[in-house]
């Protein structure tokens, strides 16, 4: 779904039913140990993204990928030539005419699904187009490489891959543009990273992520799961959704019911804040005004996002900020006591001018219709796990920052 942070990014939106848990420890399971460990870099504020490098081609070329589980292709700027590629022309990824995926190959269908290829015959290239939520797109072909993966244990992994090259990039994202060489995409399609791992036999088809305040971590396979601890709920299955939905759930505040119900809500790393539709918008945005009530923070104007306040003096940290504020949480329905818990660090950012700001906005401004999507901000502190295999999505609170030696 890629929402820039120039538009601000996704959804958030939760309460205080539950007693914070203690974080989650991770660590690689004995026995399966095929699984692919990255790290990543970045932040929600004021970089906007969270990024991991990884190497293409032989010889391998390092290519940093925002990771995005709102879109499906994987996608790097190409030199075929390109139009709007962001880096220099030498750190373009160049493909030989063997690269090349055509219109036949399966892979092609997956990448245009729910459409057919626009081919007149087979053995044209396979081209793609993709379009992004912030009015961005990227135009190219398909092509495949190799993408050199050091397993958890030990072994290298030289899986061909299938991606976009992508050369005619239009409005794409941050203003002034990420140093990144484009998407790593993520979502539910055999046009993903992860299914194509998953088909080749190299990791299961489970993923997750760990974003921090300017580190975490990403991993395909099983071996990061643990086997405890984890808050579980179903994915909602729709033959025309590709994307990482739950619900419906019940918004809470403060732990007290909201009376807003059957929210289901889309989880999209591709999003730097949080969207919500803007009745439930409207909701949280009244509950936090009148829990300001008598509380000495005063609206202000500020550049990083449209609702802000300030205090009697400017805020360092969000330490600062978080007591004037309570806990959000959506409460799933379908499932007994599955909560994800959204406490003011994951609503709330402090700005550079030492003001606090909301991390929520409305997606009715953003074109977003009734979709709700959870983006990093209400992201960060969890170890969040998608399990294609049993269509199910996890999460629970850990230290994203710790740093991760080889396993």
């Amino acid at each position: 779904m890629v929402l820039s942070a120039s538009l601000h990014g996704c959804l958030a939106a939760i309460g205080q039913g539950q007693p914070p848990r203690k974080p989650t420890s991770i660590h690689p399971r004995a026995g399966f140990r095929s699984s692919v460990f990255l790290p990543v870099s970045g932040n929600v504020y004021p970089l906007g993204y969270y990024s991991v490098t990884i190497d293409i081609g032989n010889p391998p070329k390092p290519f940093q990928l925002d990771i995005d589980t709102g879109s499906d292709l994987t996608w790097v700027q190409c030199d075929a030539p390109c139009t709007g590629c962001t880096l220099p022309r030498d750190q373009l990824y160049n493909p030989s005419k063997n690269n090349f995926v055509d219109c036949k190959d399966p892979i092609c269908l997956a990448v245009n699904s729910p459409n057919p290829p626009q081919c007149k015959n087979p053995n044209e290239k396979c081209c793609f187009q993709v379009q992004y939520a912030d009015h961005g797109s990227v135009l190219g072909f398909i092509v495949s490489d190799t993408f050199p993966l050091r397993l958890v244990n030990g072994t290298l992994s030289k899986p061909h891959l299938a991606f976009g090259c992508g050369h005619c990039l239009q409005n794409r994202g941050l203003h002034p543009p990420t140093p990144t060489a484009g998407v790593l995409g993520l979502g539910k399609s055999k046009a993903s990273i992860s299914s194509q791992l998953s088909s080749m036999g190299v990791t299961k088809n489970v993923f997750g992520h760990c974003l921090g305040d300017n580190r975490g971590f990403l991993f395909f396979g099983a071996d990061f799961v643990p086997k405890s601890g984890m808050t579980w709920t179903r994915m909602l299955q729709s033959s025309s959704d590709k994307h990482y939905s739950s619900g419906p759930a019940e918004l809470l505040f403060g732990g007290k019911p909201t009376g807003i119900k059957g929210v289901n809500v889309i989880f999209d790393t591709g999003s730097t804040y949080t969207y919500l539709n803007l009745k439930v918008y409207e909701t949280v945005l009244n509950l936090i005004r009148k829990d300001l009530s008598g509380k000495q923070l005063h609206d202000v104007k500020d550049k990083a996002l449209p609702i802000c306040w300030k205090g009697t003096k400017p805020f360092k940290s969000m330490r600062d900020a978080r007591n004037y504020f309570s806990t959000f949480a959506l409460s799933f329905t379908g499932s007994s006591n599955v909560q994800l818990q959204l406490p003011p660090e994951n609503y709330l950012i402090v700005t550079e001018q030492g003001n606090v700001c909301l991390g929520i906005l409305n997606g009715a401004e953003a074109g977003l219709g009734t979709t709700n999507v959870i983006g990093d901000i209400s992201l960060q502190g969890k170890l969040v796990i998608y399990d294609n295999e049993n269509q199910m999505i996890g999460w629970a609170n850990a230290d994203c920052n710790r740093k991760f030696g080889s396993f």
